[in-house]
Order: structure tokens, then C-alpha cells, then sequence
């Protein structure tokens, strides 16, 4: 009887051990997987915001859609524009000439290491693409192109999509939305910080 009564209560230390590590492991499972993978997105929604400024720069507006992007971006160039000071010349009150250059958006791009091809999809999801909706708005009486790129966390969190991890950080939702830029004004600002 007296072994039984030894069983029953290793048993229960077993469990109880087991139980103990399970909740200190979960938690910690679950930071290092977000901070993993919220960083992967934060970094591939800075380059979509880095390929969208070019593009405006190029046609004066954001693209409305990956593919709208992937092509400018493949097949155009970007202007710079420099200024040399003329003050010889009496008809130009500017006293500068403007001189523009072009270089190939795509060399550009390439340099940069990203995948034109690849920009869309949002990394630890199974191939789903970013929300992307480009506009033109009235702010501050002017009329100017706006645009947001946008994912949910319940996308890229895998296992850990379940509100049940709210538990271990007061601030996550699966449901809410990472990105940056608003249909609202013209800002390009993420709100991953």
C-alpha cells in the first residue's frame, strides 16, 4: 500500500512539473514567435512602402495593385532632378538650370534585394497577398494620391492566430490590422511601432 500511495504522489509531481513547464513554455513560445514574424511583415510592408514612393515619383500616383506596381517598376525609370546655378545668364530670375536624369527603376530595385515578384505575399502565410487600395483626396483643398497596404495578424500568426494569446500580450488581437498608409491623407506612417 505504502508504494501505491509513493506512485500516486510521484505521479502527481510528475504532472504537476509538467503542467508548470507547459505554462512558462507557451508564453515564451508565443513573444518569440510574434516578434519573429510581426518583424519579417514589418520589414516586407517597409519595402512596399520604399517601391510605392518610388513609383509615385515615376507617375505621380501609387499604384492600385501589385501587378500596377511590379511593372512600372520593371520597366521605367526614375527621374533626379539637379539644379546648377546660372547667375550669368540675366533672362533666368531662378538663377538655376534644373537638369533631369533618368536611371532604370529596376536596377534600383534589384540593388535594393528585393523580389518584385515575391513583394505581395505576406511571409509565414500560405501565399495570401497584402490589402493594397491607392486613391486620389481632397486635403487642405488639394488634391493628392493616398494609399494603405494592410494585413491581419490572424494571417501571418499561424498556431498563435487564436485570441487565446492575448493573455500573454494586452495588446494583441488577431483581428486587427498591420500597415501603414491611410486612404485619409496623404501619410505613409506604419502603425507597427
Amino acid at each position: 500500500m505504502k508504494y501505491v500511495i509513493n506512485l500516486v504522489i510521484l505521479a502527481l509531481i510528475g504532472l504537476l512539473a509538467y503542467a508548470l513547464v507547459g505554462g512558462i513554455k507557451e508564453p515564451i513560445e508565443f513573444r518569440n514567435e510574434q516578434t519573429k514574424r510581426k518583424g519579417a511583415v514589418t520589414e516586407k510592408l517597409t519595402q512596399i512602402r520604399s517601391l510605392q514612393e518610388i513609383h509615385r515619383e515615376i507617375k505621380g500616383e501609387f499604384a492600385s495593385s501589385f501587378d500596377d506596381l511590379a511593372f512600372v517598376l520593371k520597366n521605367d525609370s526614375i527621374p533626379s532632378i539637379r539644379l546648377e546655378a546660372d547667375p550669368e545668364d540675366p533672362t533666368n530670375e531662378d538663377k538655376y538650370i534644373k537638369i533631369v536624369t533618368y536611371s532604370s527603376a529596376y536596377d534600383s530595385i534589384k540593388a535594393m534585394g528585393i523580389d518584385l515578384d515575391k513583394i505581395k505575399m505576406v511571409p509565414y502565410s500560405n501565399d495570401v497577398a497584402f490589402e493594397m487600395v491607392a486613391d486620389t483626396t481632397t486635403y487642405q483643398s488639394t488634391l493628392v494620391p493616398v494609399m494603405e497596404c494592410m494585413t491581419k495578424y490572424k494571417v501571418f500568426m499561424g498556431p498563435y492566430a487564436d485570441p487565446k494569446y492575448a493573455q500573454y500580450d494586452d495588446t494583441y488581437n488577431p483581428e486587427a490590422r498591420i500597415g501603414f498608409g491611410s486612404l485619409a491623407s496623404p501619410n505613409l506612417e506604419g502603425n507597427w511601432n
